[in-house]
């Protein structure tokens, strides 16, 4: 039985979804001004899991993901860089869907822009004055009353009057209260910008999610997403805006996943340590940038550090080591893991609210038997399926073992450069040069990269994670 965190309620609560059988889901995706980071990396991740995972139990998973490509960010990036704003935001789209391609991570199945649904934004703020709950401002703005929607905060448990503590008014201030946020701002002169009834101008960013997820997913749906980040004040503004709109509840579960922090620290370009997914791929291998992001719970904090990725790299190492021998081996059907008591346990971890970090321990106790298991055959290739069939959910598992195993970076010793040294190691020992074979062995080992000779006279090498 699927248990979901949800945040709105802060209690683990069993799935109960509107229409049987059927998820429609709604996660905040990127503003697209720059690269990806990786703290973009775990939500996207995240998501990409609980959506492989909920449709590998047989559930209709309408997984919708926006982007933002109309923000005040946006439009200062274009003017420093002295282009249009959709060329900028068409590039960096094209760039997400690259590191997310690498990364492993589908598509969704809806991927709106806030630019394609201006008509939907504004007949939205429309309904909003005509209900009270929005007004027009003297200078173009159009803003939403926070003090007329009596749950505001209720996601965050965020007192309304708490709110006016630290709030300052400018001198030109056109909002009856510091709190109310736009729903719609004036255009500036050089700015983009679409016609409505208070003027030329554009959305504001909360009212994009809610007009976007309505003509997505419906008035009400199942499951809302984002980062560690969003519930105040954007998630937050969401639920002020759809549920006084549409005179229902917004969202039946809320979810977010936790942050990343480097070296124990916030991410931040003034800290010097921000990393886009491009930084981070020069380096590692996708996948093992892949497992440091779901070997914690989704909820839980990641640590981004040398010595996380090192690791990482060495759990991944321990699957593919039990699969070189099997690479000519495919995933077993699901059909055929019914009865199989790791299945039954990743599927019992997954169900308790996506806890990939208890899936993925119970996916080493299938590697050790495997290992085990290597004097039978037919056992040990099931296991193999079974183990490559687990990873498909979790979206590793997916490279040839042997490829992974000697997959390097950019700063290391080319994996030709390797393949050169061990045939000249090979030559050597059959030139009774016993000397240099064992120089090259410790020159390799030396540049991360270990030798491994069989009894039958061949030599398999692999890199150390360390």
């Amino acid at each position: 039985m699927l248990q979901i965190y949800n945040t709105l309620t802060r209690l683990k609560e069993t799935f109960k979804p509107i229409h049987p059988g059927k998820i429609s889901m709604y996660v905040c995706g990127i503003t697209v001004y720059d690269y990806c980071h990786i703290g973009h990396a775990r939500v996207l991740v995240a998501f990409d899991v609980i959506t492989k995972f909920l449709r590998s139990q047989n559930w209709d998973v309408s997984y919708v993901r926006n982007i933002t490509d109309i923000d005040d960010k946006i439009i200062k990036r274009a003017n420093e860089n002295g282009e249009e704003f959709d060329a900028l935001t068409k590039r960096f789209i094209e760039y997400m869907h690259e590191d997310e391609a690498r990364l492993g991570i589908a598509r969704p199945d809806i991927e709106p822009r806030a630019t394609a649904y201006i008509d939907q934004i504004v007949d939205m703020n429309k309904t909003l004055i005509d209900k009270g709950f929005a007004y027009a401002a003297t200078n173009g703005d159009v803003y939403y009353r926070v003090t007329r929607f009596a749950d505001y905060g209720k996601l965050t448990n965020k007192n309304v009057d708490e709110l006016l503590v630290g709030a300052r008014i400018e001198v030109d201030e056109v909002k009856e209260d510091p709190r109310d946020f736009v729903l719609w701002k004036a255009a500036k002169t050089g700015e983009p910008a679409w016609k409505s009834p208070w003027g030329n101008g554009r959305p504001g960013w909360h009212i994009e999610c809610s007009a976007m997820s309505k003509n997505c997913c419906g008035e009400t749906f199942d499951i809302h997403g984002g980062g560690p980040d969003l519930p105040f004040p954007h998630h937050e503004n969401e639920i002020a805006q759809s549920e006084a709109a549409n005179g229902c509840k917004y969202v039946n579960y809320w979810m977010h996943a936790g942050a990343v922090r480097v070296d124990g620290e916030k991410m931040s370009k003034s800290l010097g340590n921000f990393f886009t997914i491009r930084d981070v791929l020069e380096k590692y291998h996708p996948e093992v940038v892949r497992f440091l992001l779901i070997s914690s719970h989704y909820r839980s904090p990641i640590n981004y550090a040398e010595d996380n990725l090192i690791e990482a790299r060495s759990g991944l190492e321990r699957f593919y080591g039990g699969l070189r021998d099997y690479a000519d081996v495919a995933p077993l059907p699901l059909s055929e893991m019914q009865s199989s008591a790791y299945y039954l346990a990743f599927v019992e971890a997954m169900n308790d609210d996506f806890n990939t970090r208890v899936a993925l321990a119970g996916m080493f106790d299938l590697v050790r038997e495997l290992n085990n298991a290597k004097s039978n055959p037919e056992l040990a290739r099931n296991l193999a399926g079974q183990l490559k069939a687990l990873g498909l959910i979790l979206g590793v598992l997916q490279e040839n073992p042997e490829v992974f195993l000697q997959a390097g970076g950019s700063d290391q010793i080319a994996a030709e450069t390797v393949e050169q040294l061990i045939a000249e190691r090979i030559q050597a020992k059959q030139d009774k040069q016993y000397a240099r074979a064992d120089e090259i062995r410790k020159e390799l080992l030396a540049a991360g990269v270990v030798l491994e000779d069989s009894r039958d006279g061949t030599t398999q090498w692999r890199r150390e994670s360390t």
